[in-house]
């Protein structure tokens, strides 16, 4: 079984080495194309909103975006119906990277994918699924309903 998990981590490696390398050409950093994949999809997201898409932690999402808005791909503005939260908006830099980063992501894909025939790929899917899931953190139990601190009058 370790040589499975020592593959699994060379290719994942290659797989980041590789699309790393395909993303600078776009002036993007690898995870920055997953934030602007959804922003593509939804834009002016929170933080927090963005975080729970991408499954990761909203402090990731911040610094990320901060990245992102130095390097001209986001900006950062108030929304305007509640001014403590922040919406994360693409410029006109991050739109125009769009389909070059979607093509890029096809090509990589292809290469990787070029001597995997079609049973292989959905066994191969289907394993990695199982993967994912036996190693995610279990959903957090449900909220209990709230109640308000102060007595009703």
């Amino acid at each position: 079984m370790t040589d499975v998990i020592r593959l699994l981590t060379r290719a994942q490696k290659l797989l980041r080495t590789t699309t790393d390398a395909a993303m600078q050409e776009h002036g993007v950093r690898i995870g920055q194309n997953l934030v602007l994949e959804v922003l593509w999809d939804t834009d002016g997201l929170t933080p927090g909103d963005l975080a729970t898409r991408l499954d990761v932690a909203t402090p990731t999402v911040v610094n990320t975006a901060a990245r992102m808005e130095a390097a001209g791909l986001l900006e950062r503005r108030r929304d305007p119906d509640d001014r403590r939260l922040v919406r994360l908006y693409l410029t006109p830099k991050a739109r125009a990277a769009e389909a070059p980063i979607a093509e890029a992501r096809r090509e990589i894909a292809a290469r990787a994918l070029a001597a995997v025939t079609p049973a292989e790929l959905s066994h191969l899917e289907s394993a990695l699924t199982k993967i994912v899931t036996a190693l995610s953190p279990p959903p957090p139990p449900p909220r209990s309903p709230s109640r308000s601190p102060l007595p009703s009058r």
